[in-house]
């Protein structure tokens, strides 16, 4: 079962992170990074989905700082809400809370970290920023064709709903690619953004299955 732990981040604030241990002998660590509507039963789901696969997972709730435990649906209100929280964190502040995630895994054996939507983007910048990660999976992302520059320390993959009306995957693609051609850019036909969180209006369950085997085979083998 899951539970609520409380970690320190490197200004001194506790913050919380929903944790769950491996269900099978231990493969490593996974941080999973959220959407902009909080620490949701979507990333709970997650954090279990990778439990099961044999890691120990962890989600922190990157937005604690401004409102502890805050979680929103997926209706226009709840977007609003999860944009403003994610526009008024610092990024720094964000990595460096991923970075207190990886310390607390570190001492058990090698970290990855997943992210989605906004944690998409955490995740590409946290395989350029945060020192001591095996690998990185980045889901739709909006800041990564902005970032495309940065030279990732881990290997990464990215995965991009060619149907997503707010990211061009291909334009993505092709940034990505202009700075660092060795990062392999998925683009899933058919799936728009979100694709891999299990909400009926978003759920694309090829693409989703296709991209969770990329991340399984590129975290066991990072």
């Amino acid at each position: 079962m899951g539970e609520t732990i409380t970690l320190k981040g490197a200004d001194g604030f506790e913050f919380s992170a929903y944790h769950e241990q491996a269900f099978t002998p231990r493969k490593g660590g996974v941080i999973v990074i959220q959407e902009i509507f909080g620490i949701d039963r979507h990333v709970r789901a997650d954090v279990e989905r990778w439990a099961k696969a044999g890691y120990e997972a962890i989600a922190p709730s990157l937005y604690d700082r401004r409102e502890r435990g805050f979680t929103a649906g997926h209706d226009p209100e709840g977007l609003a809400a999860g944009v403003a929280h994610a526009r008024a964190t610092p990024l720094e502040q964000a990595l460096n809370d991923i970075g207190a995630c990886r310390d607390f895994l570190a001492t058990r054996g090698k970290v990855c970290v997943v992210g989605y939507c906004y944690g998409g983007s955490l995740a590409w910048l946290s395989a350029a920023k945060v020192e001591g990660l095996a690998a990185a999976s980045s889901y739709y992302g909006s800041l990564v064709q902005a970032n495309a520059d940065l030279k990732p320390l881990c290997p990464v993959i990215i995965h991009l709903g060619h149907t997503d009306p707010g990211i061009h995957a291909e334009e993505v693609e092709k940034a990505v690619h202009a700075h660092n051609p060795q990062v392999p850019v998925y683009i899933y036909e058919g799936a728009g953004h979100g694709f891999n969180n299990e909400s009926p209006e978003r759920y694309h369950e090829e693409a989703a299955d296709l991209a969770r085997a990329r991340t399984r085979e590129l975290f066991e083998t990072a």
